[in-house]
């Protein structure tokens, strides 16, 4: 019975990779978009070192005395993801952006242990070799629980915290995005998931840029935004598949260490896009207990890319906490 099972499913997705027909890539569009960004905001490039590897960083306005805002992207995207808030918040303001490993313009090495230790590792790097003294961390989905702990732990730099549709522990309404709830579960499923789009990158986009439109509730765009970061997600399988596979071990562990968030003292604000069917508005209320005090704002008209779909509005609420 398992046997048959089993060869229904490779049927199946043998068939999905047939028909998969899909654009993979649009690097003249990328191209000409990254050419109008740089335009735009004047960011320069940097690239932080760690263990060898390379982070790619972006860094918009000058130090001053005032704190820096570190936005922090989650998966499966990069940096771009914000930037239609950043000339939202350059205004006088120390802004910094980076594609952890595995992502974006990062090294992406195919041997490295893709997890949130990771990504931790990646946010101590630039917080340090850019010598930032005092941060106000936006984090959102999967760069969560690392900016969580880290703000945590290192209090005495964190002027503040920003929580974007993210997650950090089991919530009575959290759910997985199709996609993730398939390449985070054990099973023959993720397995014939992960040969598939290994073997095909028509499948692996057209899943991608399906995951994605659910994403954002603006439909004007959504198809930009499959464009952007869909350009450069067909490199980022490693740190994809092995993300996934850390996320329910990284759920369990903080699930034991929600109580102590109660103590937290830098100010904390949670802005959730209403429509998220995922990291939705019970899970913003459920971070609004943990951290007691915390401003919770729910925008309407926002999904999931709550910075994507309303960048002013966010910009507006993050400006109000860090004064």
């Amino acid at each position: 019975m398992r046997f048959v099972k089993f060869n229904h499913v490779m049927l199946v997705s043998t068939l999905m990779l047939l028909q998969a027909c899909a654009s993979v890539d649009h690097p003249d569009y990328f191209q000409r978009y990254e050419q109008a960004f740089k335009e735009k905001t004047g960011y320069k490039t940097h690239f932080v070192e760690r263990d060898g590897l390379k982070i790619h960083v972006r860094e918009f306005g000058r130090k001053t005395t005032k704190p820096t805002w570190v936005l922090m992207h989650g998966f499966p995207d990069s940096m771009h993801l914000y930037d239609r808030l950043v000339p939202e918040l350059l205004d006088n303001q120390h802004v910094i952006t980076f594609d952890f490993i595995g992502w974006g313009d990062s090294d992406k090495p195919a041997n490295h242990r893709y997890d949130f230790a990771s990504l931790r590792a990646d946010l101590e790097a630039v917080v340090e070799q850019l010598d930032l003294k005092r941060v106000v961390l936006v984090v959102h989905d999967a760069s969560g629980p690392v900016g969580i702990d880290w703000s945590f732990d290192n209090q005495d730099k964190t002027a503040g915290l920003v929580l974007l549709n993210t997650f950090y522990s089991p919530m009575p309404t959290l759910k997985a995005p199709e996609e993730i709830a398939v390449f985070s579960t054990p099973g023959i499923k993720r397995w014939v998931s992960v040969l598939a789009t290994r073997l095909s990158d028509s499948l692996l986009i057209n899943r991608y840029n399906a995951q994605i439109a659910r994403f954002i509730s603006s439909e004007s765009l959504r198809e930009p935004f499959q464009k952007v970061l869909g350009h450069q997600f067909l490199k980022v399988r490693p740190a994809f598949y092995g993300l996934n596979r850390a996320l329910r071990a990284e759920l369990e562990r903080n699930a034991a260490r929600t109580a102590r968030l109660a103590s937290f003292s830098p100010p904390v604000r949670i802005i959730f896009g209403e429509d998220d069917p995922y990291l939705n508005v019970g899970v913003a209320r459920d971070f609004g207990k943990l951290y007691g005090d915390a401003d919770l704002f729910l925008i309407k008209g926002a999904g999931h890319f709550v910075q994507v779909d309303k960048p002013e509005r966010v910009a507006k609420l993050i400006k109000a906490l860090a004064r």
